[in-house]
């Protein structure tokens, strides 16, 4: 080393150095003055961690937020469990225990602070806390945050926090011997049969995602871990605990709000004055002149503070396709002599939400009322996007979301079998229009009704709904997915616990009837709450077509033929849905080439129906012929679950007002399998998502036969009449027009009516009806397109569908937007467009391409690409090409 070099290295640690004393200097100059200020801070604890199975010495970095099986993912410990059939080989991680700990620097003034607490967002979970080896915290709830008070037990300097994980099975493997009887939940037996795991259910005992226990489109993967960020939080008088907004009365011309501030008092709080200031941005970004500012006397423990709030001319929140989603701000700040003590702040819209469920002819209407506008809601089941769910990133949630509203959804379904969503969902669902009907996490499923237990899901609901209950969003809570209807309709589930029968039921009722209602009454008024889902209230048995909400999976689940779908007219279809397989890009990501049949090994895996392939072998040869190959087979299923779909929804729909809701199963997946999804995990769209965009219009035309005529429907959800022209062409596979007729309509607003029949035998006359396509475009009037559809008079099958030559041409619009204009001589039915190797997306697919038709599709790429290789690239796949 020269001399040169020796003095750079020198300078540079002198640098170092100096660096360091002014970065300590300006942190301990910030506590000195929050603790002079009294103000309260809040420290993440997020670097550091690292984790092992308990009895090992292989200690391994580890991320918080995570959990064991993305910890032992990321040390190379263990293969992707989602790949192949490596979940079978995973389970013993649910089955032993974990530790995870870090360590932290305190200053010696945060020990000064009158109060210093550690708080866990969420511990998942049961978890064995100890700071510096001294216990502070036994937690056995995933869905809890959890504090505990660790001035105690601080120390200046480094702290060491550690965290046992104790097996989810192994905690409760001895309860079902201990209560005499076992609990029923049918996700378990499912999935222990799929994994190997024998005994009886164990998933109800733990407070738990039940979706980790497995589901029949999921894996089983019980995982352990610090799922939700860690806080030091330090504070010395008061801190604020909850911020809720409270709407007294709702007009266009005014909003009376009341702003209850919640806090928590220390003994040194006794009867001190402080100024409690809230201030409110609109949604323009603007501070209003709401600004409340009041003196108030502190107390010690939890109290709360009201602040009441005038704005005039209010901008209301309203579903996506009824109007825009103006946000207000809120913020609460505690002041004494001018210095913050703490702050809180919320964001919601201002609207009004009614279940509207009068008596009428039939039973009870079933439908959401928004501002006085009633809601045909439009929708798809969620469920947690990742068996693993701090996998799902903003981003990624972003993207799901969004392209639900893009296909016209106005309402998710967050399931209970899954997660309570985090804030970045709820935001986000606040920001889109998306109505969340809510379920509290219980599914399919009978839990205890011990004190513990009871006392345990208390806390839980309270934590969740204080949490929620500012976003205008959330429209109904739930208390469980179909457990009412199991016990009255799923096969004896009441004799499986034998003489404990009133025991299960009691606790039912209790908890579902009685002690979750009274709590909302108390912390949310203003939603309507349903017992079970689907539920008549006791009205009528659970799924009826005359009460309340219906399930209905005599399609798919049974054998019943899809047209069924037809028959059924409930008042509100919370859930139907039909199976379907990723393509082939995404089934590659968790497959090898050997694994590319549907009975092999792998694709059995991740296929967890019991009766999934062939019940879908079955409904797919009603319909159409064999497909050719793999992935061709891929494809037709993903058609044939669109088009059943299809005819559910559209039926619904035309059956307003009777039925007021249309939410089928599912919008997303938490691994690659197939399932009942829309959209697959790898984020592509199947058929499915794309025919949503069209049968969930916010103006659809819909041609229906009805015995010896044809009826052209139109459903509009727009509150105002439109003038529009109804186009109907009937034409044969190359273009020749057989018959063609256009109405003029006023089309009538939150109205389903038939407003053209035309008699079958006029519509075909001589011609072959396997021969025949009929198209429907309904146009405003100098405006744009509202609808397009097309039905047939055949099944696929049945019909000598041409095979036709599909020309693309493509042109650039910018870097990542490129568009593709198609075009046939002869009709392309179901065409589908991907690239062979890169990614992006498609505005358009699987759509039928009419003879001579031009249509011109938007494509966004992913990452750079050029006209060359997109006219390489391009796979354009139609119906006929499939057999």
């Amino acid at each position: 080393m020269n001399k040169i070099e020796s003095m750079r290295i020198t300078q540079d640690i002198i640098l170092g150095w100096l660096l360091l004393v002014l970065f300590t200097s300006q942190a301990v100059a910030q506590a000195v003055t929050a603790a002079a200020t009294g103000g309260k801070t809040s420290t993440l604890l997020s670097s550091g961690w690292r984790f092992r199975q308990v009895g090992k010495d292989n200690w391994a970095p580890a991320t918080v937020p995570g959990c064991v099986h993305t910890d032992l993912l990321a040390s190379k410990q263990i293969e992707d469990p989602l790949y192949r059939d490596n979940e079978t080989k995973l389970q013993w991680i649910g089955k032993v225990d974990w530790e995870y700990e870090t360590t932290f620097t305190v200053a010696p003034t945060t020990l000064q602070r009158s109060n210093l607490e550690l708080v866990f967002q969420g511990l998942d979970t049961y978890a064995d806390v100890t700071l510096n080896d001294a216990a502070i915290l036994h937690a056995d709830n995933m869905f809890r945050e959890w504090r505990a008070n660790v001035k105690p037990q601080l120390r200046a300097g480094e702290n060491r926090l550690h965290i046992r994980f104790r097996s989810p099975l192994n905690e409760v493997a001895g309860l079902p011997a201990k209560y005499g009887y076992n609990l029923f939940a049918i996700n378990d037996e499912q999935a222990m049969g799929i994994v190997g795991d024998k005994g009886p259910v164990l998933s109800v005992y733990t407070r738990k995602a039940p979706y980790h226990y497995g589901w029949d489109w999921g894996p089983r993967l019980v995982s352990s871990g610090v799922w939700q960020p860690v806080h030091l939080e330090a504070w010395d008088d008061v801190q604020l605990t909850n911020l809720r907004v409270v709407q007294r009365q709702l007009s266009a011309q005014q909003a009376q709000l009341a702003l209850e501030v919640e806090y928590e008092g220390a003994a040194s709080a006794a009867s001190r004055e402080a100024t409690l200031v809230v201030e409110t941005t609109g949604p323009d970004g603007q501070v209003t002149d709401s600004r409340v500012e009041q003196k108030v006397t502190l107390q010690p423990n939890r109290h709360t503070l009201t602040a009441e709030l005038r704005l005039d001319n209010p901008k209301l929140w309203y579903p996506a396709g009824y109007g825009a989603q103006p946000l207000y701000s809120f913020r609460a700040r505690l002041l004494r002599n001018g210095q913050p003590l703490d702050e809180a702040s919320t964001r919601t819209g201002l609207r009004t939400v009614q279940l509207r469920r009068e008596k009428d002819a039939i039973g009870r209407s079933f439908e959401f009322v928004v501002n006085g506008v009633p809601i045909f809601a439009k929708g798809a089941n969620w469920i947690p996007a990742d068996i693993f769910p701090t996998r799902v990133t903003h981003g990624r949630y972003r993207t799901l979301l969004q392209a639900a509203k893009d296909a016209n959804m106005n309402m998710i379904r967050v399931w209970g079998g899954g997660i309570y969503e985090n804030q970045y969902f709820y935001d986000t669902c606040d920001e889109l229009g998306l109505l969340v009907w809510q379920d509290f996490m219980f599914a399919c499923s009978f839990y205890p009704g011990n004190p513990e237990f009871v006392a345990n899901v208390q806390a839980e609901a309270t934590h969740q709904v204080r949490r929620l209950r500012n976003h205008p969003s959330i429209c109904i809570w739930v208390g469980n997915n179909e457990n009412e209807w199991a016990w009255q309709d799923w096969g004896k589930v009441p004799e499986r616990v034998g003489n404990f029968r009133q025991e299960v039921w009691g606790n039912y009722l209790s908890m579902f009837r009685d002690r979750l209602p009274t709590l909302l009454q108390t912390e949310d008024p203003s939603r309507p709450y349903l017992s079970s889902s689907p539920s008549a209230e006791f009205e009528d048995q659970a799924s009826s077509q005359t009460h309340g909400d219906m399930h209905y999976w005599s399609v798919w689940g049974g054998t019943a033929p899809i047209s069924d779908y037809e028959k059924q007219v409930p008042r509100f279809m919370s859930e139907y849905g039909f199976q379907s397989f990723p393509e082939f890009k995404s089934v590659q990501q968790f497959t090898k080439p050997e694994d590319h049949d549907i009975l092999s090994p792998v694709m059995r895996q991740h296929q967890r129906s019991n009766v999934g392939n062939p019940r879908l072998v079955e409904y797919l040869l009603r319909d159409y012929r064999q497909p050719k190959n793999f992935e061709s087979f891929l494809y037709v299923s993903q058609v044939l679950q669109a088009q059943a779909i299809k005819l559910g929804a559209e039926h619904l729909r035309r059956s307003r007002p009777r039925t007021m809701g249309s939410l089928f199963w599912q919008l997303d997946d938490c691994w690659g399998v197939a399932s009942w999804s829309s959209i697959d995990y790898y984020g592509r769209w199947k058929a499915l998502q794309y025919y949503a965009q069209r049968f969930y219009a916010p103006v659809l035309v819909s041609p229906h036969e009805e015995g010896d005529k044809v009826r052209f429907y139109v459903v509009s959800d727009q509150t105002r009449a439109l003038p529009a022209q109804l186009e109907v062409r009937l034409t044969d596979f190359n273009g020749r027009v057989l018959f063609q007729q256009t109405e003029k309509l006023q089309l009538e607003p939150l109205t389903s009516k038939a407003y053209l029949d035309i008699p079958r035998r006029k519509l075909l006359g001589k011609n072959d009806p396997k021969k025949a396509v009929l198209s429907c475009t309904l146009q405003q009037t100098g405006g744009p397109v509202l609808s397009t559809n097309t039905h047939y008079f055949a099944l696929p099958k049945e019909m000598a569908l041409p095979k036709p030559t599909i020309q693309a041409t493509w042109t650039q619009t910018t870097d990542s937007t490129f568009q593709v204009q198609l075009q046939s001589k002869t009709l392309a039915r179901q065409v589908h467009l991907q690239l062979s190797e890169k990614d992006g997306f498609f505005a358009d697919n699987f759509f039928d391409l009419l003879p001579g038709e031009s249509r011109k599709l938007t494509f966004k790429s992913q990452g750079p690409s050029t006209l060359a290789e997109l006219r390489k690239q391009l796979v354009v796949r139609s119906l006929a090409d499939a057999f």
